[in-house]
């Protein structure tokens, strides 16, 4: 299997947590570069984390002829531009979510991608796991009938007001940051956006929202409803993390679920006709998946799993709740 050599911009968190350990497990990855905004932190992150050259600056590493594919983990309003850069110098991006602050600078970035004939995929980690998969399936096979109803939330801690998820000119709040893990899982368990959205939103005094409720409408009149906040106890990491849908013949519940948890995930079925069970789906590392899923886009012809289409009509939600709630 051949090594996609990749680069990645910023010293992030969520690199440090997460997406450092499911590159260093990709087989088709490659840890070639890292860049941050001061050259001792990059040096840093090289001799953590194995990467053959550190570069002081986003620019030098797109420089880099060798590096095919580009991590962005940056702050959420520097997705955009650092994007758009990183597809014009001819890499393959994979960009953490949310990618693009609203549907037509996504659409912009997919367009960018296209006139450069490489591929751009949001970082929707969970998205690839084969326990949300499995559970598409079941739906899918018509196990639970047509869907009538659905629901997903994600409930974390508050944090420190100079965290950048607190404060609104790096877009900040519970929409941006957690929301759309709530939102996309029903999309894609639904299979369609909204029709119709009302919400409702705690918000702070900076103009962050800090509580979101949400309803949604579908053309075929199935309902949904989402929840997402940063309320929990400040600064402990903890969550609430649950879904469940109904439809005219069963439904499905989460068990044991997080959204990025790796491990033994389970989910209960009830059918209308007797069955009650609940399964469990063995989870890989989720960072781990998605590299290695668009490693395979650029190597041997797949699809990004997380489409541009996807990731677009998520962004039209986002702008539609943004809007209601007055962010």
């Amino acid at each position: 299997m051949r090594q996609i050599k990749w680069g990645v911009l910023g010293t992030a968190y969520i690199f440090e947590r997460d997406t450092a350990r499911g590159m260093s497990l990709a087989e088709n990855c490659e840890l070639t570069a890292i860049a941050g905004r001061s050259m001792e932190k990059a040096e840093r992150f090289k001799e953590k984390y194995g990467f053959q050259r550190a570069y002081g600056s986003y620019e030098e590493l797109l420089e880099d002829p060798e590096i095919e594919a580009v991590y962005i983990p940056l702050p959420n309003t520097m997705h955009y531009e650092w994007t758009i850069k990183a597809l014009r110098h001819g890499k393959h991006v994979l960009c953490e979510k949310p990618m693009a602050p609203t549907a037509e600078q996504a659409g912009e970035m997919f367009r960018i991608a296209k006139e450069n004939n490489v591929f751009l995929m949001e970082a929707f980690a969970y998205q690839h796991s084969p326990y949300i998969k499995e559970i598409r399936r079941v739906i899918g096979e018509g196990a639970i009938g047509d869907i009538r109803y659905a629901e997903a939330a994600l409930i974390t801690s508050d944090y420190d007001h100079s965290n950048i998820r607190m404060r609104k000119d790096t877009l900040g709040g519970c929409t941006y940051d957690i929301g759309v893990y709530a939102m996309s899982l029903l999309q894609r368990m639904m299979g369609q956006k909204p029709a119709e959205i009302h919400a409702a939103a705690t918000m702070a005094d900076n103009g962050i929202d800090i509580f979101t409720t949400g309803i949604f409408e579908y053309e075929n009149g199935a309902k949904a409803h989402f929840d997402c906040g940063m309320v929990l106890e400040t600064e402990k990491n903890t969550s609430l993390d649950r879904f469940q849908i109904h439809g005219s013949k069963g439904s499905i519940t989460s068990e044991n679920f997080a959204f990025n948890a790796p491990g033994k995930l389970s989910y209960r079925l009830r059918t209308f006709d007797g069955t009650d069970e609940v399964r469990t789906v063995d989870v890989p590392h989720n960072y781990c998946l998605e590299v290695e899923q668009l490693g395979r886009c650029i190597e041997g012809g797949e699809t990004p799993y997380v489409t541009e289409a996807f990731t677009v009509d998520l962004a039209d939600t986002v702008d539609r709740v943004l809007k209601i709630i007055g962010y």
